[in-house]
């Protein structure tokens, strides 16, 4: 196997696979990126039988072949490369790479124990790049650590012809996500649930595509086995998750007696502040009235802190507290200037949603629609 490639597009190549595979392979083949020249093109390739990637680039002065080289020393190499076309050729147990006066010769793995990769399932709609990018972010937020409940590590996709909603949950806070797609068809009804992690990895590589994100599962009886996404050449699939979540919309009341909107901003920073007494099992305690919002939290050794700030509230006064993590994780999430906390009575989940300033236009309040993340408050002498 034989060909030349520019660097950055070499580079840019193999270090989104190389992050793909694992650091620990449960068989030294898994840690490999598989390199196949064909007509002109390099495709570089990566699977440890959980997420697959594959991306496809034009090359010249190629002789057909396959290779499998260690991917992430691959990309070590490649990004310290000097900025010159790289010539690379495989034969037998070692393959050669020349860039410039610098010359590297690697191992190769045996190809024939390399798994085969999985094929993109059948395409069911599109999404722009940042829209998938910021639906995942805001609910992967949500979603849980603990690998004992493995349904609640996942991000739920529901995929409809008139929507696509992405939802998450740990039991103690949820998030969901409705945006907007182009479905590949009128009648489409399918949920599947996919690793938080995957999913997150993937949006991120995918925000700064030009064009579309596909979404590809598979079709007919039975739950989905894998999930994919392509965008500017480049492919990847996971792995879903058995199971379902909850019903969670179910959760969430239709009507709210308080509602108390402050700056998102503000808060966030304030919440920062005055989490510096705290721990992890220590709450930030917010008490509200007509004249203003009070922020405290107390920790170890008698250590308090307070500060207050301007609020405006529909309702009765009250006070509630959180866990300051997922208080922090939603404010972050929500990526709105007016924070808005809907309640009812003490104990219930509140639900955390974005809003536009009061003056702002309805294109501008629209923008904000679409999203909200609820969490359960604690015991207010937790």
């Amino acid at each position: 196997m034989k060909f030349h490639v520019e660097k950055d597009v070499f580079s840019d190549a193999v270090t989104w696979t190389a992050k793909s595979l694992p650091s620990r392979p449960s068989v030294p083949v898994l840690a490999g990126c598989r390199l196949e020249v064909t007509e002109g093109q390099l495709t570089i390739s990566g699977f440890d039988y959980e997420i697959s990637t594959r991306v496809s680039v034009d090359v010249t002065g190629e002789e057909p072949g396959v290779a499998l080289v260690s991917g992430k020393l691959l990309a070590e190499i490649v990004k310290a490369l000097p900025g010159k076309p790289v010539e690379f050729t495989a034969d037998g147990p070692h393959a050669e790479l020349t860039c410039g006066s610098a010359r590297f010769t690697l191992p190769t793995m045996p190809v024939e124990d390399y798994p085969a990769l999985p094929e993109m399932p059948e395409a069911v709609g599109t999404i722009s790049p940042a829209g998938f990018a910021k639906a995942v972010g805001q609910t992967a937020v949500a979603a849980g650590k603990d690998e004992t409940l493995p349904t609640m590590t996942g991000v739920q996709l529901e995929l409809t012809d008139g929507q696509i909603s992405f939802l998450a949950t740990d039991r103690y806070r949820m998030a969901i996500r409705d945006a907007e797609w182009e479905p590949s068809a009128d009648d489409l009804n399918v949920n599947v649930l996919v690793p938080a992690k995957a999913l997150s990895d993937t949006a991120r590589t995918f925000a700064g595509m030009s064009g579309p994100v596909t979404l590809a599962v598979p079709q007919g009886e039975g739950s989905p086995g894998m999930i994919g996404f392509e965008a500017g050449g480049r492919q990847t699939t996971s792995r879903v998750l058995d199971g379902q979540l909850p019903p969670l919309r179910t959760l969430i009341a239709t009507n709210f007696s308080t509602v108390l909107r402050v700056s998102t901003a503000e808060l966030t920073e304030v919440a920062k502040r005055v989490a510096l007494v705290s721990d992890k099992t220590s709450p930030i305690r917010l008490s509200f009235d007509e004249d203003g919002l009070t922020v405290e939290a107390g920790g170890a050794e008698d250590a308090n802190a307070s500060e207050t700030m301007d609020c405006r509230l529909d309702g009765d006064s009250g006070r509630i507290s959180f866990n300051p993590a997922y208080l922090l994780d939603g404010l972050g999430a929500i990526d709105s200037p007016v924070a808005a906390f809907q309640m009812n009575e003490a104990g219930k989940p509140v639900v955390l949603a974005g809003e536009a300033e009061p003056d702002a236009d309805e294109e501008e309040q629209d923008k904000y629609a679409g999203y909200l993340y609820m969490l359960q408050p604690l015991r207010w002498d937790a």
